[in-house]
């Protein structure tokens, strides 16, 4: 028995946007590649959503966000996942998310950001080097 824990990473959809294939998509791609992936489905809130990575003990959380909600709905949940003294769980995101805002969310402590056009490898890439099970 034991081994190392897997990843386990949260994909959530917050806010109004019902646009959920991107989110969908990297959930899939995210499974395939060995790590644990929980989706929330739509219209999740901040407070929904970091409840879901608390109680799921996550180390990674991905939001899509497509709406342009993102200068409130990232530093929103950095707040409650500091509040709730789960800072240790990375944010990343992805979706419609303009490059010159890029630099604010990443000052904030959002992790990474992919854009429309990133591929599922790069992001997975990506969490191989940049994610370790916590705890």
């Amino acid at each position: 028995m034991g081994g190392e824990r897997k990843i386990r990473i949260l994909i959530a959809k917050p806010g109004l946007d019902g646009h959920d294939r991107g989110a969908r998509v990297i959930a899939r791609g995210f499974r395939d590649a060995g790590f644990e992936v929980v989706y929330t489905g739509l219209h999740q809130t901040p407070e929904q959503i970091v409840a879901t990575a608390i109680q799921e003990d996550v180390d990674l959380i991905g939001l899509s966000i497509l709406s342009g909600a993102h200068d409130y709905l990232f530093p929103r949940i950095i707040e409650l996942l500091k509040e709730k003294g789960a800072a240790d769980i990375q944010v990343i995101g992805g979706g419609i998310i303009p490059d010159t805002d890029i630099p604010k969310l990443e000052k904030i402590g959002v992790k990474a950001v992919f854009t429309p056009g990133t591929r599922i490898e790069e992001a997975i890439a990506w969490v191989r080097k940049h994610v370790k099970p916590r705890g």
